[in-house]
């Protein structure tokens, strides 16, 4: 049953794929863009840029160094290191595959800041969904009650979200790159998990 509902995710995800290669979802896009960059203003610029960063290689690799020497030295948790270091290396690469799959340029409507590269799906949304997605679930069994379990979700999915819009917002992805983002970390996180409860002797 679990093989069949990650099938399912794939082919939801190549769906979303062939809406975006053939401009289905333009009118989509650009109406969440208009929005988002309507807000546009130096305070609010000065945040976002700060908040794309927490999604950047410079921020998220440091992160997972960090989260691996606590995992490794201080709670000898070397199979949680596995799920970690693979799912974030696992993620990167298919990222990467994707970009070059899809060849989806990247918007050019108004920059506040330039990348280069494709734009579908966001490397940024993939790291950042990856990272504190795995994060929140080895985190997850160490809180002390449901209300714990809560704030941490609702932290992570805030850190996540925040990220994704402060792509749209500084012009250098569609809102669609972010779904695709998340969806695709989506399917390879539930992957890793899967393979960590069946072979790493876990059963959370």
């Amino acid at each position: 049953m679990w093989f069949i509902y990650i099938l399912l995710a794939i082919a939801g995800f190549q769906g979303l794929a062939m809406l975006v290669t053939r401009d289905k979802l333009m009118s989509f896009d650009l109406a969440i863009i208009r929005t988002v960059q309507g807000w546009e203003n130096p305070a609010l610029t000065r945040v976002m840029k700060a908040v794309t960063k927490l999604g950047s290689s410079s921020v998220v690799i440091p992160l997972v160094l960090l989260t691996a020497v606590v995992l490794f030295v201080v709670l000898k948790h070397r199979k949680e290191l596995v799920l970690l270091i693979g799912a974030m290396v696992g993620s990167a690469l298919l990222n990467e595959l994707l970009k070059l799959l899809y060849h989806r340029a990247r918007p050019d409507i108004h920059r506040i800041i330039e990348e280069t590269g494709y734009s579908f799906p966001s490397g940024h949304s993939m790291a950042a969904f990856t990272f504190y997605g795995i994060l929140t679930y080895l985190l997850w069994r160490h809180m002390p009650s449901r209300g714990w379990r809560v704030g941490l979700v609702i932290i992570a999915a805030c850190f996540i979200l925040t990220i994704g819009l402060s792509r749209v917002y500084l012009g250098v992805h569609y809102p669609s790159d972010l779904l695709g983002g998340y969806w695709a970390s989506a399917c390879w996180i539930a992957v890793c998990v899967k393979l960590f409860r069946r072979y790493g002797g876990v059963k959370y």
